[in-house]
């Protein structure tokens, strides 16, 4: 039988969880998935002071929210500790460790247990991602694996937990693959099976630096807080150093599982690009099913403390869902539809409304829309078809739409006006051509 693939998510909780982190998590469980294998988690929570129970559960939140299921218990280093040092106590009997007085950075003296790397040779691996990797040992220095205070340090942490969970994959971004020189040491050391590696690319900037919160949000609440869907962010992470080999961006989920490659993964660093999260995420809001955009939508306006009573819901839902890219942006895209309280924007009233001869033209067709007999948009498009005599109608839409909305995007227009119905429209604009209008 073919070994069982095991690969992990193991991350250090500090309370934030980066989207680098998480994009190695995507990887690691679509490979799972991929492969008929088990995606692990493992909490390293040997940093006390930040990780916290409040830093955990941020954590299993943001997985839970991307749908990362994991497939046994989650597994917390902490707990692990008596194995650690177990492992650290075998090194130090064959001569693969040793312990030595070390003085710290604070000045503090202390004995430390230190890993012997070997003098001679060449560490090498094939990495799953960037082909073989190779490097001398007399280049590794020693380092230690146990701090003075008796306990274990990262090095020895991993190695052991991955022996004890099994772990044939590991998967992980490249600032790493110096941790994995000495990493096969350890294992070898301690006598058991080497992982396959694969190491990812890094996220970077638009000038090819390692992304952070200073070019934006750069941590998966934020993203969640500032009303992307999972699954477009789940989508755009996945294609930062991957892609199905054809034209296709906008994937199933179960279409991620069938084509997933580790393989296919890039070498070089994936440049994060704001606008193409956005352009997804409006995607993926398309792909809503109706009567969820429609609770969302109800929802937002209802919180904002607005009434949703005499507005034909399923039509606006028409006319939104396939203009709006966050759901976070409800209900102020759309407020001018539940109250006569909304703001208009000051350049789009000095470039639409504070013009000679505007105010003319909206009381013009304020008696013009008061004789439409049916309220219907094709109704009203006519009615300005018939004003412009096919020079088109842009010194009238513009006007309208800044007048009945207070701003310069939306709906369409017509299908607008059918919404708010005749008396608001006629009453909005004729007070905007009092009110803005020279």
């Amino acid at each position: 039988m073919a070994e069982e693939i095991r690969v992990r998510f193991a991350p250090s909780p500090t309370g934030k969880v980066h989207i680098g982190n998480i994009r190695a998590a995507i990887y690691n469980w679509l490979y799972a998935r991929h492969t008929g294998g088990r995606f692990l988690l493992r909490v390293e929570d040997t940093d006390l002071e930040r990780s916290t129970p409040e830093a955990i559960q941020a954590l299993m939140e943001c997985m839970e929210w991307l749908g990362l299921d994991y497939d046994e218990e989650a597994f917390y280093q902490t707990k692990n500790k008596p194995r650690h040092m177990e492992a650290v106590e075998k090194l130090l009997q064959s001569g693969h460790a040793y312990r030595c007085e070390r003085t710290s950075r604070d000045g503090r003296t202390g004995e430390v247990v230190m890993f012997r790397m070997p003098k001679e040779g060449v560490i090498e691996f094939d990495d799953i991602v960037k082909g073989r990797m190779a490097k001398k040992a007399e280049d590794v220095q020693d380092f230690a694996i146990v701090r003075s205070d008796g306990s274990p340090i990262f090095h020895i942490a991993n190695v052991v937990d991955d022996i004890d969970q099994k772990v044939t994959h590991i998967i992980r971004g490249d600032d790493h693959v110096e941790n994995t020189f000495k990493h096969i040491c350890i294992f070898k050391a301690l006598g058991a099976p080497v992982p396959r590696y694969g190491h990812l690319s890094m996220i970077v900037n638009a000038q090819g630096k390692p992304y952070s919160k200073r070019d934006g949000a750069a941590f998966v609440g934020e993203f969640r807080d500032a009303g992307y869907l999972p699954e477009a962010l789940f989508n755009y992470l996945l294609l930062l150093g991957w892609n199905p080999g054809d034209d296709r961006e906008v994937l199933s989920r179960e279409e991620m599982v069938s084509l997933f490659d580790l393989g296919k993964v890039h070498v070089t660093a994936a440049k994060f690009d704001m606008k193409k999260l956005q352009w997804m995420n409006g995607e993926y809001v398309k792909r809503l099913p109706k009567a969820e955009f429609k609770a969302a939508l109800v929802k937002s306006v209802e919180a904002e403390g607005l009434k949703t009573d005499g507005v034909d819901l399923d039509y606006l839902v028409d006319q939104l869902q396939v203009r709006t890219k966050f759901l976070g942006d409800m209900p102020g895209n759309c407020r001018y539809f539940f109250t006569e309280e909304y703001e208009f924007d000051p350049k789009a009233v000095e470039k639409r409304l504070a013009r000679e001869g505007v105010k003319a033209t909206l009381l013009d067709l304020v008696e013009r829309f008061s004789k439409v007999e049916a309220w219907k948009c094709e109704n009203l498009e006519n009615t300005v078809k018939e004003l412009s005599q096919g020079n088109g109608m842009g010194p009238w839409v513009h006007p309208i739409r800044v007048a009945v909305s207070g701003r310069t995007e939306g709906p369409g227009l017509f299908e607008m006006l059918q919404l708010l119905g005749r008396e608001r429209t006629l009453k909005r604009l004729a007070d905007a051509a009092e009110k803005y209008c020279p």
